[in-house]
């Protein structure tokens, strides 16, 4: 079985995903749109897709188009979700859900109503660190989980800069002021999609930027935002806090490792640096680096994999750390020689959506673990605004079925 989609933006992160939709033997003819004269032409044409759109318009008028993945700007999804949900389309989408508490509660509606698949491609999901934490929460090796930690560190100066560049044109400023907390999935979603809670409330506060380029400056920024560093601290439902941070200036190897993860429970506690993991008990301390261990650049010769262990070697191979090998044996053939990134979790983001549209089942990051990944972030912005104020943080329940399991017609 396979179904037909459409690439929405065809800029430098769409096009790494294209190229796995099209790899993909559970998805049939791709085409692409993009408000960018050119950049749809030259994905069809570098990868041999099946063609483009005019509009997305005419992406969601076209019945030969059963699904659609969007890869725009991050404060567009939202609306854009909603209109191919309407339009009848599954949907894969770029984080964050959306931008606003509105529009996370209309795909929410419109996915209920509809029946259709959502789902939020977040990488986090499938980084190392959380699988590794979600097999220790599912064994009860954490005991009674209490405090949570996640951070987002990516400096402007680690591909930002040229990102926001080359999807904002000459208004790029405007645009590169997004605020930290409205971008938190990463974050959030490591935390989350290991321990299955959610947060009630939030006090956060921000750092206002001082670096003279233009960028953090409410009176350039579309989002009247000035901050480039933020923490939130989060109550939990059921009880114990989760801190998040968000930077976008740090002196910190973003390029090496982007999002770090910690779990305090009261039988064991998980801790990870940039190049160091540690599984901790009352008895002592483990090194769990190597089981987390992945990188998706290095080739087969590389002189770096001389002395490494099998698995360590097939992990940098492939992409996947060790720790993924029971994730990535569902894997098509199809997907080997094809580049990975995010420490491993492109291959498995894709799979898990070609495989839930097309089996009409939920899956893992729909849209009610969305709303769980990405609203927390946009209350906490709103916490800065008022200089920490603690703010409830309305919560969209559990999905009505279970990861895996068909949506009520």
């Amino acid at each position: 079985m396979t179904f037909t989609l459409g690439i929405v933006g065809a800029g430098q992160f769409s096009g790494h995903f294209a190229e796995l939709f099209h790899r993909h033997p559970g998805v049939g003819a791709i085409t692409v749109t993009d408000v960018i004269d050119g950049r749809a032409q030259a994905l069809v044409a570098e990868l041999g897709l099946a063609g483009t759109h005019e509009s997305y318009a005419a992406m969601l008028e076209d019945p030969a188009v059963d699904a659609v993945a969007i890869f725009t700007q991050r404060w567009t999804h939202g609306p854009l979700v909603a209109q191919a949900l309407r339009a009848g389309k599954h949907v894969y989408s770029a984080v964050p859900m959306a931008s606003d508490a509105e529009e996370i509660a209309e795909i929410i509606r419109l996915v209920r109503e509809t029946g259709l698949t959502y789902m939020m491609g977040e990488t986090s999901q499938y980084n190392p660190a959380t699988v590794f934490a979600r097999r220790k929460h599912a064994e009860g090796a954490f005991g009674r989980v209490f405090y949570l930690e996640g951070d987002y560190l990516h400096d402007m100066d680690h591909g930002f800069y040229d990102a926001y560049r080359y999807s904002g044109g000459e208004g790029w400023k405007a645009t590169a002021s997004y605020p930290p907390m409205w971008y938190p999935t990463h974050s959030i979603g490591g935390v989350l999609g290991a321990i299955p809670t959610h947060a009630t409330s939030v006090s956060c506060t921000g750092m206002r930027d001082h670096t003279d380029d233009g960028v953090f400056d409410t009176e350039v920024s579309m989002f009247g935002n000035d901050f480039s560093n933020m923490t939130a601290l989060f109550e939990l439902d059921g009880g114990g806090s989760m801190r998040i941070n968000e930077f976008r200036r740090v002196g910190y190897p973003s390029s090496i490792r982007e999002s770090r993860f910690r779990f305090f429970g009261t039988e064991g506690v998980f801790e990870q640096l940039v190049q160091t993991s540690v599984w901790q008990t009352g008895e002592g301390v483990e090194d769990v680096t190597e089981q987390l261990a992945t990188t998706a650049t290095m080739a087969h010769d590389d002189p770096r994999l001389e002395n490494v262990s099998p698995a360590l070697r097939a992990a940098f191979v492939s992409g996947h750390a060790p720790i993924h090998e029971q994730e990535a044996a569902r894997l098509p053939v199809e997907l080997e020689a094809a580049a990975n990134g995010h420490e491993g979790s492109h291959h498995l983001l894709v799979d898990d959506f070609v495989r839930a549209t097309n089996a009409g089942t939920l899956p893992a990051v729909n849209a009610w673990v969305a709303a769980r990944y990405t609203l927390p972030g946009l209350v906490a912005m709103e916490s800065a605004r008022r200089d920490g104020e603690r703010l409830p943080i309305p919560d969209h329940g559990d999905a009505p079925v279970a990861v895996g399991e068909r949506l009520p017609e």
